[in-house]
């Protein structure tokens, strides 16, 4: 294996109620690589993402993360290592700033270092104006920002995407999406970003990995697999064979 090979899965398979969700012989996503995953409704995509972030127990296989297999005995361990964004924010019922102090505390940070680093990420974030609001207060973006901010907060040496900006109106997006790929590129941070809009792609993730009926069908650059023109006006979806 790789010494740059940073997640990696053997042979991993999901079923549910006698269905089959995914079954992957090999994926890995390499130290510092951003990659998004992509397929139709039903895929499996966001089980996968599940599975890899040790929140979904697989039926079947093996997961490494930097070479150590995932396993009863370590998986709270490992875990410590991730971070994850969701869709819907998911916030406390306390202030912004608490949202990332109770985040940091339960990963053992504490004190000044816990409140310099949420200082940090939420004037990154552009939200520390927000500190002292209720989350219950917040409009979408604001809330998905400090969903960001306290994930980023945690310093992860993996970060889970699944699609986090499906319920922002446009404008809110855009903006979120260029500040997230800047700030991805740099910190070289290890990402996997579950999209169903091809037109967030370029702004995130340079590789892409196309899921189909719990398969991995494609996988490769944003160019390889789109082409040259861009995503969002492609003809054909990148799980079926282009048109001649």
């Amino acid at each position: 294996m790789s010494v740059d090979c940073f997640i990696r899965v053997e042979n991993l398979r999901l079923v549910r109620s006698g269905k089959l969700i995914f079954s992957i012989d090999e994926f890995s996503l390499a130290r510092g690589e951003v990659r998004a995953l992509v397929g139709p409704n039903g895929a499996g995509k966001s089980s996968l993402l599940l599975t890899l972030a040790l929140l979904e127990a697989a039926d079947e296989g093996s997961i490494f993360l930097d070479g150590e297999k995932a396993g009863r005995s370590n998986v709270l361990s490992l875990r410590r290592r991730m971070a994850l964004v969701f869709q819907e924010a998911l916030l406390l019922d306390t202030s912004v700033r608490r949202n990332l102090l109770i985040a940091l505390r339960l990963r053992g940070v504490t004190g000044r270092k816990a409140l310099a680093r949420a200082e940090k990420w939420l004037d990154r974030f552009g939200i520390a104006h927000l500190a002292g609001r209720s989350a219950r207060h917040l409009s979408g973006g604001e809330a998905q920002r400090t969903s960001l901010a306290r994930a980023f907060a945690l310093e992860p040496e993996v970060l889970f995407l699944d699609e986090p900006f499906g319920s922002l109106d446009y404008p809110t997006r855009k903006s979120l999406l260029n500040e997230l790929g800047q700030i991805l590129n740099d910190m070289n941070m290890t990402t996997l970003f579950v999209t169903h809009d091809y037109s967030e792609i370029p702004y995130i993730a340079p590789n892409v990995t196309v899921l189909h009926e719990g398969r991995i069908v494609r996988s490769g650059t944003v160019t390889e697999i789109f082409g040259e023109e861009f995503p969002g006006r492609r003809s054909w979806a990148p799980w079926e064979d282009p048109a001649p």
